[in-house]
């Protein structure tokens, strides 16, 4: 679960309502002072939201990327149904494409954990609304075996229990230092973010993380250009995968140091770095 270093967005940015052919999904929106290199849409990962990328923002438009961070359906502040079967990976997949189509296409396409298996059905939907691909710590197919146990629990919990109760276990199954070095509003954001995500989303993406099938050589015949980022370990997929990936992939690799899964919300300057040289080749 990304714990985002701030809930300030830069001047930069606004906060704004992304209007598609398959509705509306809330979004940050940042801007350069100039006119833009390129566009990014960043789509985040499981339990994830778009405050997952709130410190790529600013150095993203210093370096020229228009930069739109979304909320999925049923994510946070983004509506949606309380039926799983709306939250297939083709409906996710689907709404990525809209909404790179509402951005003007064609945009960078970016997506974080979960997020990366949704961009990456998105690409190999339909590859013309993207001009890249950035699959940040994310794998070739289902999560690590350790992590499949960690969501099972989570799905199983999440049949028989409200949102709240789900939300008091998984705290006090934390370590008590996690507590004390996490600022009141992170966690009370964390909280609000839980709460307010629909559980029928969470429960398919669980679903879909367990099941996930090796698609990268379906990706690797796509001609886009691609782009593999990651910390130096990573819990949902180890980085020796992710590392034979980018070579199945014939795409850049890129290790952000001292980070882990979240390199976007624990090392955001170096992250924004790499990602804006790799679009700016492109």
């Amino acid at each position: 679960m990304s714990s985002p270093p701030t809930l300030t967005l830069p001047p930069c940015a606004s906060a704004r309502r992304l209007v598609t052919t398959r509705g509306e999904f809330a979004a940050h929106d940042a801007l350069p002072e100039r006119t833009p290199l390129g566009t990014a849409l960043l789509v985040p990962g499981f339990t994830g939201s778009k405050e997952d990328f709130i410190g790529l923002l600013a150095p993203l438009a210093a370096a020229g990327f228009r930069t739109v961070a979304v909320d999925g359906r049923g994510q946070f502040e983004s509506p949606g149904p309380r039926d799983v079967a709306a939250y297939t990976q083709d409906a996710l997949a689907r709404d990525v494409l809209a909404q790179a189509r509402a951005l003007g296409g064609p945009v960078h396409l970016l997506g974080h954990s979960f997020g990366g298996l949704v961009s990456r059905a998105a690409v190999l939907a339909d590859p013309v609304p993207f001009r890249s691909l950035t699959i940040l710590s994310s794998g070739p197919a289902a999560v690590d075996p350790a992590q499949q146990i960690r969501v099972r629990m989570l799905i199983d919990a999440l049949g028989s229990m409200d949102m709240a109760a789900v939300w008091a276990v998984m705290q006090s199954m934390e370590p008590p230092e996690t507590a004390d070095d996490e600022p009141p509003e992170i966690g009370d954001f964390m909280r609000r973010r839980w709460l307010a995500t629909v559980p029928e989303q969470l429960i398919a993406a669980g679903r879909q993380m367990l099941e996930e099938p090796d698609r990268v050589d379906e990706l690797a015949a796509v001609p886009l250009p691609k782009h593999l980022v990651s910390g130096v370990v990573d819990y949902a997929w180890p980085v020796p995968l992710i590392d034979k990936m980018a070579v199945r992939l014939a795409a850049r690799r890129t290790v952000i140091a001292d980070s882990e899964h979240s390199p976007n919300a624990e090392r955001p300057a170096e992250t924004a770095a790499a990602l804006a040289a790799f679009w700016a080749e492109h």
